[in-house]
């Protein structure tokens, strides 16, 4: 489970941020990437300033991709908290002398039956929702294509 929900973690956060999945070689291939221009500007950015004598210690040319963070999306500062890998370390061991004492966990119950409730909004959610939409000439009018 947890893999699973890293996996779209992290492709929230690169759909998110516009990251890429690997680093830039030159900067003249921002041109030719699909990404938002906010992205290619802060990538740009992270890039011209990997440039600087001051800021060479950071290697933000070799993190540009990754906007100059080098670290994963979750990573914890060891400073102010723990790792990943002492949380894991932690839950093991708490599952171990779980175990040795014969503790059973919850029990945690899995619904699997589906049934059709329909498709659209009942009249109540029609209401509602006609009655929420935002006056027109308001930033948040609906566009109409």
């Amino acid at each position: 489970m947890a893999a699973y929900i890293a996996k779209y973690a992290t492709k929230g956060a690169e759909t998110a941020t516009g990251a890429l999945d690997r680093p830039l070689k030159f900067a003249a291939e921002l041109a030719q990437l699909d990404i938002s221009d906010h992205a290619r500007r802060l990538i740009r950015t992270a890039w011209a300033l990997g440039a600087r004598k001051d800021l060479e210690h950071l290697r933000l040319r070799a993190w540009a991709h990754m906007l100059g963070f080098r670290g994963h999306f979750s990573t914890k500062s060891r400073r102010y908290s723990t790792t990943l890998g002492a949380l894991r370390d932690a839950r093991a061991e708490w599952r171990r002398a779980q175990a040795a004492n014969g503790s059973e966990p919850e029990t945690t119950y899995v619904l699997a039956h589906w049934v059709f409730a329909g498709t659209g909004l009942s009249d109540a959610e029609a209401w509602l929702a006609a009655s929420l939409e935002p006056a027109p000439g308001t930033e948040g009018e609906p566009t109409h294509a």
